[in-house]
């Protein structure tokens, strides 16, 4: 999972680069980025009962071979076509990987302790996320050949893992779901998985926490290089890198230690901390003060990574061996919409109003968002696991 998802967020930092090789605006970097996340929703919502069907091994193993032929694309891109039909293919095998890869450690797991396997799930995702961008970005600061150079990392350890997986042999058979009553294309529509009425409350906040966390990474992600590079007196690929890595191993090392925490106060202090994150970017905007922004940046990585253990963990609580996958699927789907849909309005802010007024706004609608989400979260009970 660490590296089928570590060529997912390596191009952030080569986003400068691209716009000036290609005249790109910033509209054109958000679009660009959304349409990696478009593929990982198309995935999710259309390929996520595959792993109940043929089991996480195969549905891993081809998910790792499409993210590595995409990262050789991106490579090799040759204009901004060949670039998007990269992030296409990454997009479509993230969410294959997230998917199966959840599944597998869950199965996996004999002591069925879900609190220790959404820690596992959600650190691995991130310190992937987080070495693309950091290892790109390095690179790409001072080797030559940067939009070449920047993936053979990626490349070399996806064809290492694509290797080891051929070579991997599962302990038992895993069980498999019984398979969808629909015949033909009816199985492979599209559908949301939802758990009983009475749970809907908290697995909607985790939703929508998840949204939210998603949003501010993908803010960072996909115009805070532009961003940074007016606000702070340096910049390039390797700060713009470490500052987007430094989101996603701070949010590692917070998972790391909430794991005894409780979900509910994991979601209250996560969303909280979110709501003050996008404050602190507000004043960042008219201040120009560095330290606020690392301070940003910090308080990011908090909510980030409080808000992404309580919502995979409540997703192990709510779920059952029938409907897990289809959960984690809803819940990866409403987060992947929070990396499209505010991303892609920010973009086309900047091009009206420029930059910093759409930091702004977004910034002053994620506020709201997130605090309203931390007043629920803080009035809805704890849940209990599920039985089966």
């Amino acid at each position: 999972m660490c590296v089928g998802v570590m060529g997912t967020a390596l191009a952030s930092p080569l986003y400068p680069l691209y716009q000036e090789l290609w005249h790109l605006k910033p509209s054109d970097i958000t679009a660009i980025f959304t349409v990696y996340m478009f593929g990982a929703l198309t995935s999710l919502l259309f390929l996520g009962r595959l792993t109940n069907r043929f089991g996480f091994l195969p549905i891993l193993r081809a998910g790792l071979i499409l993210v590595t032929l995409g990262v050789l694309l991106s490579m090799l891109a040759w204009s901004t076509a060949a670039f998007v039909v990269s992030r296409l293919a990454i997009g479509l095998a993230s969410g294959m990987i997230t998917t199966s890869a959840s599944i597998g450690l869950t199965q996996l797991d004999g002591r069925g302790d879900m609190k220790r396997t959404a820690l596992v799930t959600t650190f691995a995702m991130t310190l992937g996320f987080g070495l693309g961008p950091l290892v790109g970005g390095l690179i790409a600061q001072w080797a030559p050949a940067p939009l070449f150079s920047a993936y053979l990392p990626s490349l070399l350890l996806g064809l290492m893992s694509i290797y080891a997986l051929f070579r991997m042999r599962l302990p038992g058979a895993a069980p498999l779901a019984p398979p969808a009553p629909g015949r033909g294309l009816a199985q492979w529509l599209p559908s949301l998985t939802l758990p009983p009425r009475a749970l809907r409350r908290p697995f909607w906040i985790g939703c929508m926490g998840a949204f939210s966390a998603f949003g501010m990474f993908s803010l960072y992600a996909s115009l805070a290089p532009s961003f940074m590079r007016d606000i702070l007196p340096w910049h390039g690929p390797a700060l713009s890198g470490m500052s987007i890595s430094m989101i996603l191993f701070l949010s590692s090392s917070v998972q790391l230690l909430a794991r005894r925490v409780r979900n509910k106060t994991s979601a209250v202090l996560g969303l909280g901390a979110l709501t003050l994150c996008n404050l602190l970017l507000i004043l960042t905007t008219y201040t120009e003060s560095t330290p606020l922004f690392m301070l940003s940046v910090l308080t990011t990585a908090f909510g980030h990574g409080l808000t992404n253990l309580a919502g995979m963990s409540l997703v192990g609580k709510v779920a059952t061996p029938g409907n897990r996958a289809g959960l984690l699927s809803s819940y990866l789907i409403v987060g992947y919409l929070g990396t499209i849909v505010p991303i892609l309005g920010i973009g086309r802010l900047s091009d009206h109003f420029g930059l910093h007024t759409a930091i702004v706004i977004f910034c002053a609608v994620m506020a709201l968002l997130t605090g309203t989400l931390a007043a629920a979260a803080h009035a809805t009970p704890e849940v209990k696991p599920q039985a089966g």
